[in-house]
Parts: C-alpha cells; structure tokens; sequence
C-alpha cells in the first residue's frame, strides 16, 4: 500500500488544475518531489477521472438522477452497460451502488419530456434496465472533503460550500464560451496554451474568458474523484424523506450538513425523497455515530431514510456533451 500524503491527496483532489509550485510551496515540498508524488496518486488511482463543476442551470438544463434495480448479473454485463450509458450524450454521470439499487444515471436534459425519451432510449438499449426509481434533482451543495486534512491553511484554499442547480437566470454564450467549456468538458486539465491553439485564440483571450466564466459562477471548479478502495474510504449516501419542515429547521439542517466534515454532497430532490447526502470516512463507526446523531437532532422533521452503500464513480460531469454537438 502506497503511505499517502492526505494534505496533498486533499489539495490534488479539490483543485485538479492548481499548479505544482503552488501546492509544493504550500506543504514546504519540492516541485519535483511534488510531481512525482501527485504521479503515484494517479498511477495507484487514488485521485482519478478529473472533472470540471459547471452549473448546468445557467443553461436552461434540469438534472435527473434514476436508480436502476438487479441491471446486470455478470461482471461483464456491468461493464457493457457502463459503456453503453456512458456513450449517452444526456448522461453526465454514472456510478456504481452496492445494496437496494446497482447502478446509478444523472442525465440533464432541457425539459421533462426530452428526458423521458432519453431514459426510454437507455431501457430499449438496455433491456436489463427495467426496474428503476426516478428522481428530479432541484439543487446540490458539493463540500470539501475537510475529513482528509485537520490543516487550518488548506481550509482557507478551497470554497466552502459550491451550490449547483436551483433558480438561476438562463444565460446565453458565445462561440468562444462554448468552445472553451466544451475543451474543459472533455479535458479538465488541459494545459492553457494548448486550450488557446485548440480554440484557435490568443491565450491572454482565453485566460479572460475562463475569469469571466468563473466570475459568473458557470465554471465552479475542477475536482478529481478519489479512490475509496485505495484509501480505505467507506461511502454511504442517506435517503431523507421530511416532513413538518420549517425554514428555520431547514436552515439547522443545512448548516450542520455544512459543518460536518464527513459530509460532502447535499441534494435536495422532488420524488420518493427529499433529501441524498452522500458522506464518507476512513472510520465506519464515524458514519453510523453521525447518522444516529443526525436521526435523533432532526427527528422531528425526518419521516423516514435509507441507506446505500456508495461504490465508485465510472462518470462524473455537470454539462451533457449533446449542447457541443453542433459547435
């Protein structure tokens, strides 16, 4: 097993285009030792699969999550279900559960209607996925994984708290926007000058670009998933249907979602549920200690919740690739 640097996992992860000399500088490392160790986290696939954070909502788009049942039985059927969904050019994101549902889609698509004919195309595809639950996702706060580091200066290097879907205001792009945002789609990490010669412009053009893109908040980040098995990370997501719900319990709710460094995403949802949080530790009994407390400090406004074991991502994105099709 390869000893891991979790500060440096912890940076890697949150912020997969910060430069190496920054991050070396920051743990009193040298660029090359920090190379090669950020080499190890992906050769071992500790950190894998980077992904940019759009907010799909600017564009007018609505995101939907469906939970298949008992999709495949083989190892191999899984594999050629997987790719198949992943061809999709709706879905954004795929993964894998372990317990009342296999396999996991998000698909984000401008209304219902394209939607349904969408996850009618994916079961026609797929025969085996015929059993699933449909949710529509109305917003989802992505957190830090504050568990991997106790340093107080890395704390102060990553947003706290990035909120994607909701109400916003639907904007409109130009060529050069959506050029850039469709590289950053299939590259992450793309190195800047190579962006500019792809986009055919100047990099000074394209440097101003992404700014504004992140100044109006349409690019949130750049993350990378990070290996649960290689770590040792144990993943459940929390299923919370509520009831009796006040703004003011909603806003202690949130605010200890916040505060719980185990937690990393929040989605509220309209469907068999209100609520997914997905949490994650190195110590089990931490994930049962914190759903215990979370039962009991919020029974009143929990009606009823379940739990699923989180396996791994095979996909992770925020726009579909179809919006790019056309440029």
């Amino acid at each position: 097993m390869v000893r891991i640097n979790k500060e440096l996992l912890f940076l890697c992860s949150e912020n997969a285009r910060e430069k190496i000399k920054i991050i070396s500088k920051t743990l009193h490392h040298s660029s090359q030792r920090t190379k090669y160790a950020i080499e190890i986290l992906k050769k071992e696939k500790i950190i894998y699969n980077p992904f940019c954070i759009f907010d799909y909502s600017y564009f007018g788009l609505i995101l939907f999550r469906v939970y298949f049942k008992g999709g495949y039985i083989s190892e191999k059927d899984k594999q050629t279900i997987i790719s198949k969904l992943i061809e999709n050019p709706y879905v954004v994101s795929v993964y894998e559960l372990l317990g009342e549902f296999d396999l996991a889609i998000e698909l984000v698509s401008p209304n219902p209607s394209r939607f349904n004919k969408e996850l009618k195309r994916v079961a026609n595809l797929i025969p085996t996925l015929n059993n699933y639950k449909m949710i529509l996702n109305i917003v989802s706060y992505l957190y830090p994984r504050f568990h991997l580091t106790k340093e107080p200066e890395l704390l102060t290097m990553v947003e706290h708290e990035i909120l994607i879907g909701g109400d916003r205001k639907i904007e409109t792009f130009d060529e050069n926007e959506m050029l850039i945002m469709k590289h950053f789609l299939e590259d992450p990490l793309i190195r800047l000058i190579k962006l500019s010669k792809k986009c055919q412009m100047n990099v000074k053009t394209a440097t101003n670009i992404i700014k504004n893109l992140k100044n109006k908040k349409i690019i949130r980040g750049f993350k990378y998933n990070v290996g649960a098995n290689q770590l040792n990370l144990h993943r459940f997501r929390l299923f919370l249907k509520l009831h009796n719900l006040t703004s003011e319990r909603e806003s202690d709710l949130m605010k200890h979602m916040l505060n719980t460094k185990e937690i990393i995403t929040v989605n509220k949802t309209v469907g068999d549920w209100d609520m997914e949080i997905d949490i994650e530790s190195t110590n089990k009994p931490e994930i049962r200690k914190l759903i215990v407390y979370l039962r009991e400090e919020f029974k009143d406004i929990i009606e009823s919740f379940n739990s699923i074991e989180f396996y791994q991502y095979y996909k992770r994105s925020f726009l579909p690739r179809y919006i790019f099709l056309s440029e």
